[in-house]
């Protein structure tokens, strides 16, 4: 029987449903102290507005029939899965494969750096991050993303949803991938958004929803 497609959505036979949270926001850097850093990744904590964002996603997904809960080895991940653990009843497993992108010499400032560095309309312009000097190869990076997200979609298995807490750069890249964009096109997810891509049976990668925020509104009505 052919396929409704103006029915509600249901996961198509087969396929596997990852579900992309982007981290809550992190704690800047204090006065006199210095970047820590994890294999040469920058690893903040969450600020406290980031520690809200995160019970307000799980508060989200609360329900959610997920299989699995997935992190990256960054703090950041791991303190936003916290409460969806809770909520889930699942530990968190670490794909090794899907943290940040390393961004070299401006690892830990690229929001201090974006726009006021003359490398920065590079970067737009050439839709690359490893303009940065000593930043990872856009091409490496981008396989250990295929490679990260095809590790959880088989851990997943089909007819399933996993769920996988992640970061702008990740969530952007492997968007790209499923969608065959421009390499920024997907660039500005929000902390705590969701961001929903399937593995159907062909293996093929498909965007279901991008930044959605609708369990954040509140938050951003408060601090106006």
């Amino acid at each position: 029987m052919p396929r409704d497609f103006q029915r509600p959505f249901t996961l198509p036979a087969g396929a596997t449903e990852i579900v992309c949270v982007r981290h809550g926001s992190s704690a800047g850097i204090a006065d006199g102290h210095t970047l820590g850093l994890v294999d040469g990744h920058s690893d903040p904590p969450l600020s406290d507005r980031g520690h809200v964002q995160a019970d307000a996603v799980a508060q989200r997904l609360r329900g959610t029939d997920a299989r699995r809960l997935f992190i990256t080895p960054l703090r950041r991940t791991a303190q936003t899965a916290e409460p969806l653990a809770r909520v889930l009843d699942l530990a968190p497993v670490v794909i090794e494969e899907l943290r940040e992108v390393h961004l070299g010499e401006w690892e830990g400032q690229l929001s201090s750096r974006m726009g006021d560095d003359p490398v920065s309309a590079e970067i737009l312009a050439t839709g690359r991050w490893d303009v940065i000097p000593d930043a990872e190869d856009m091409d490496a990076f981008s396989a250990r993303i295929t490679a990260g997200m095809a590790r959880m979609a088989d851990a997943v298995g089909p007819d399933g949803t996993g769920v996988a807490v992640l970061h702008g750069g990740v969530i952007a890249e492997a968007c790209r991938q499923a969608t065959d964009s421009l390499a920024f096109a997907f660039l500005y997810a929000e902390n705590a958004s969701i961001t929903r891509l399937l593995r159907l049976d062909s293996g093929r990668w498909a965007l279901r929803t991008f930044n959605d925020i609708a369990h954040l509104t509140e938050l951003a009505e408060a601090t106006r």
